[in-house]
């Protein structure tokens, strides 16, 4: 259902964001760090001292020098710490015959793992997930080195393509909305539906034919749950509606706003019936273009 946006609190969003448009809108290439990784300053304990965690298998959507961040087939998301006594195994042979042992440098973007892990003993606060294994699949990791590669060779265009846009919005202090579009959920749950599917590809359409068209993607839930449970329920839902704009409609990267998950935050309807929360748990695709762009078309 696409409807006009009115939202204070998504106007108020927009200025948040106006702020960082530059830093959001920059192409990253695979090999980089990524800045939503937070090293919180506690060192790794002894691996001696603790006892084993979960297996935790999934993609590596995300690295920095110390983390990593797997993200599962449900969307889901776990940080985990690399240290120097993680086994990370791979079969012989992968060069040319080389037996050389695989090392933390062949943990790149989009390969697929699974990872044992350690976790504190005592519940020591701060300390999470270390790794104490890491495994993938040879042709998994080509995969990912291919791919690697190829982003490299296509960074510069990308990049010539990211300045453009930034040229124009590096000052924008106000979006006006093109459009909004809803997509709506079950309780607890962040699937899709083929309709909600469809109309999202409606949308990037529809986008894509408005020049200078960016998108922010706000998630939300209705009151079931806990704050802390909806917070993360509203950024896994936000989060599944980029992944199918980028990997199935064809939306690019570099025109997606930072997104955001708001819990219970703007609800469109009352959450003391059925009704109102399910018009609540919900996932708005804001069309957006910058008023000093779009008093120029």
């Amino acid at each position: 259902m696409r409807v006009a946006s009115k939202s204070p609190r998504v106007r108020i969003l927009l200025a948040m964001l106006a702020v960082t448009a530059a830093g959001s809108l920059s192409a990253q290439p695979q090999g980089s760090s990524e800045s939503n990784i937070v090293v919180d300053g506690v060192p790794a304990p002894d691996p001696a001292t603790m006892t084993a965690g979960p297996e935790i298998k999934g993609v590596i959507s995300a690295r920095n020098a110390e983390k990593m961040k797997v993200t599962a087939a449900d969307g889901s998301s776990t940080i985990i710490a690399v240290t120097d006594a993680t086994k990370i195994k791979g079969a012989s042979g992968l060069f040319g015959g080389s037996r050389t042992k695989p090392t933390a440098a062949a943990l790149l973007n989009g390969l697929p793992v699974t990872v044992k892990t350690l976790q504190s003993a005592d519940g020591q606060p701060g300390v999470g997930l270390v790794a104490s294994q890491i495994s993938f699949r040879n042709t998994d990791l080509k995969t990912a080195t291919m791919i690697r590669n190829a982003t490299d060779q296509r960074f510069e265009e990308q990049t010539a393509a990211t300045e453009s846009l930034r040229g124009r919005l590096g000052d924008i202090d106000k979006y006006n909305i093109k459009g909004t579009t809803n997509v709506h959920f079950d309780t607890g749950k962040a699937e899709l539906s083929a309709e909600d599917k469809a109309e999202l590809c409606s949308t990037a359409t529809t986008a894509q034919g408005t020049e200078n068209a960016l998108m922010l993607v706000v998630g939300y839930t209705d009151s079931t749950g806990t704050e802390e449970v909806n917070q993360q329920l509203s950024e896994k839902r936000a989060n599944r509606v980029i992944n199918y704009l980028q990997q199935a409609c064809g939306w690019k990267p570099y025109r997606m706003l930072t997104p955001t998950g708001m819990a219970t935050a703007d609800p469109l309807a009352s959450n003391d019936t059925d009704e109102g929360k399910a018009q609540n748990r919900r996932v708005a695709v804001n069309i957006l273009v910058s008023k000093s762009v779009d008093d120029l078309l």
